[in-house]
């Protein structure tokens, strides 16, 4: 055995450990959602290939996402998926997995760069384009040997945290658990494709809530890294400063999975140099069924005011923090962050799209026609939803002289500082509060009450935030449990929302998309 293979499968022993082994792994993939570890698994018995593991998540695509349910999660399969599993069945029979991802079929937000399908950010006005390299972490992904099935639909530009509709694909993205909700922004279509099982995990992009909102309402785990722990080269920005690129999975488990390869320094990222000396050797020794035990949680009340929180929401909120309490956690209940009563959450972040895009459009050269925010607008191809967003835009100040964003600069260091103290003064070891205080809305619905507690702490402060499962509303509508800890936390936070998962097991399928019958 290579010393390269030794150092991954370590953490990989441990993943498999982390689930309950089946009778027949590929049994369990065929009639309930599979996990890595049960795919890899029945890899292990020979009950099970690579093609055909990628060929049952095309066919759940074709069967669900235009037709049936029609969640309109996909932009586009990749045509090279069958041909990069068969290949990695041959390095299988020869020399055993390519890596700690053997054949962990993907699903990709559409604004990641990859070399096999075009990125196009949800925007006709980049249709099309074809990138002439991967996004960092689309690299480390294939290095793992995960295979990057198919692109998913997205909120145009990354813009919307409500909604995920744009001009590259007719109609919005549908719930899985409720096809007239919406999934949220704007990573929607990664959260409706994964909690569908159209492909084993996905990627999506955080700028103030769109790796945990869509996860939260589609019943998935989704993970915001401590800013500089991931690399953002090779994703199309919104505003740098917040930007995070991460997993979104249906358990936590495989969520970590992927973290643990994507996490760590890239040359081409500049912030991600913090990061040495504060990546975790490994992310999947946080995976402890008792991981909540000893921890100190403090409640934070003022994102959950039963004035601004459904009724429904509160109740799983009180039943979550009763069970984090069984499970040995002291729960200080609540903490006061006066910061997020006086300082409005708009003045937490810089509009600063233009600038950020103006410098990223070379970078697709020359296949891309537009090369600035001006051609993107003279160009008319975008959705009518977001063309105010556009001009406000346009219309903003170089950085160094807009007087907002140097309030802004003032008010995240005020938030950051606030929330340590907070942390520190109570010795807590987390924060908690739903990741959003009310569950999915209808689609068109942008009036009612949203709910979305996720912009308030996490991007402004750098700071990491996990959501996982905390069960459902109305029978069927998903609602997250958000667990925020101080930088560099990751192993901290794995082992609560780790912990209370296994504890708590919340998560079940959409019944909107059965398992498919076997083929022959």
């Amino acid at each position: 055995m290579t010393t390269r293979l030794r150092l991954w499968m370590v953490p990989l022993v441990g993943l498999l450990l982390a689930t309950p082994a089946g009778s027949d792994a590929f049994d369990l993939f065929r009639n309930q959602e599979a996990t890595i570890a049960t795919i890899h698994a029945a890899f292990s018995a020979k009950t099970l290939t690579c093609r055909a593991l990628v060929q049952m998540y095309i066919d759940r695509i074709e069967a669900y996402d235009k037709k049936g349910p029609a969640l309109n999660a996909i932009v586009v399969v990749n045509p090279d998926a069958l041909k990069v599993a068969d290949a990695l069945d041959a390095k299988f029979a020869q020399s055993g997995p390519a890596g700690p991802l053997h054949c962990v079929p993907l699903i990709v937000k559409d604004n990641y760069e990859t070399t096999d399908m075009p990125t196009s950010a949800g925007s006709l006005s980049l249709k099309g384009v074809m990138s002439k390299t991967d996004a960092f972490q689309i690299k480390k992904l294939r290095e793992a040997g995960a295979i990057m099935l198919a692109k998913s639909n997205m909120a145009e530009f990354a813009f919307d945290p409500m909604e995920t509709v744009n001009s590259l694909l007719p109609g919005y993205t549908r719930n899985p658990y409720a096809l007239d909700r919406v999934t949220a922004g704007s990573s929607g279509g990664t959260a409706a494709a994964v909690a569908a099982s159209f492909g084993a995990a996905g990627l999506g992009t955080d700028t103030g809530n769109s790796i945990r909102g869509p996860s939260s309402h589609t019943s998935l785990v989704g993970i915001r890294s401590t800013m500089g722990l991931t690399s953002r080269d090779g994703i199309v920005p919104l505003f740098l400063d917040k930007d995070i690129g991460g997993p979104m999975a249906r358990t936590v488990a495989d969520a970590v999975a992927i973290f643990d390869v994507i996490a760590g320094y890239d040359p081409a990222d500049p912030v991600t140099a913090a990061s040495q000396g504060k990546r975790a050797d490994s992310y999947l020794k946080s995976l402890d069924r008792d991981g909540v035990r000893g921890m100190r949680l403090g409640v934070v009340r003022q994102l959950f005011t039963p004035a601004n929180t459904d009724p429904d929401v509160m109740k799983r909120m009180e039943q979550a923090l009763a069970d984090l309490r069984r499970l040995g956690a002291q729960i200080v209940d609540p903490v006061t962050v006066a910061e997020i009563d006086t300082i409005p959450p708009g003045m937490l972040f810089c509009f600063r799209f233009k600038f950020d895009i103006n410098d990223y459009l070379p970078r697709l050269a020359p296949a891309a026609q537009v090369k600035s925010l001006e051609d993107i607008i003279k160009s008319g191809k975008f959705h009518p939803s977001i063309e105010k967003r556009l001009l406000d835009r346009q219309a903003e100040p170089p950085l160094t002289e807009n007087p907002r964003c140097a309030q802004v600069a003032q008010n995240t260091q005020r938030m950051r500082e606030a929330v340590e103290k907070v942390m520190d003064d109570n010795t807590l070891d987390a924060l908690v509060y739903p990741t959003w205080a009310f569950p999915p809305r209808m689609i068109g619905d942008l009036n009612t009450p949203h709910g979305n507690n996720s912009p308030r702490l996490s991007p402004p402060t750098g700071f990491p935030a996990i959501t996982v499962p905390m069960g459902f509303v109305r029978d069927d509508l998903p609602v997250g449990l958000q667990v925020l800890g101080r930088a560099w936390s990751e192993p901290i936070l794995i082992k609560i929302v780790y912990g209370y998962e296994q504890a708590t097991a919340h998560r079940r399928p959409p019944t909107s998309t059965p398992p498919l019958p076997a083929r022959p």
